[in-house]
């Protein structure tokens, strides 16, 4: 049975979680909403805040899970980190935003994770 949109996103954020954990990243929240929109996940990396922005294909047919970030989606993640930022005074004043691409192959193996480190520029 084919797995469902909003399915298929759960998946990949928990498959993203992992991967960015293993990698030295602590997590400290996700789904992250706010009046602007939403942050997949929020994690820190050694000083720097880093914001995450998940991307899941289960096939190539519309490209690559990075290639799926429109401009208008990239304004989005840096508003919605600047409105996160201007919520918590307390967080490291250096972040960037990292995108962690997805790929599932036929019966829903992954057949790629790939973390893409400061993928939308934000100036900060």
């Amino acid at each position: 049975m084919p797995i469902n949109r909003k399915k298929l996103g759960a998946l990949g954020e928990r498959i993203a979680k992992e991967h960015i954990e293993k990698l030295g990243y602590r997590i400290i929240e996700t789904n992250f909403r706010c009046h602007e929109g939403e942050i997949d996940i929020i994690a820190q990396e050694g000083e720097q805040l880093v914001f995450v922005e998940v991307r899941t294909r289960r096939g190539l047919d519309f490209g690559t899970p990075e290639e799926s970030i429109t401009v208008s989606k990239k304004q989005k993640l840096i508003e919605v980190a600047y409105a996160y930022l201007q919520s918590h005074e307390e967080s490291p004043s250096s972040w960037r935003i990292d995108v962690v691409a997805v790929e599932l192959g036929t019966g829903g193996t992954v057949s790629r994770v790939e973390l893409i480190q400061n993928a939308v520029s934000g100036d900060g």
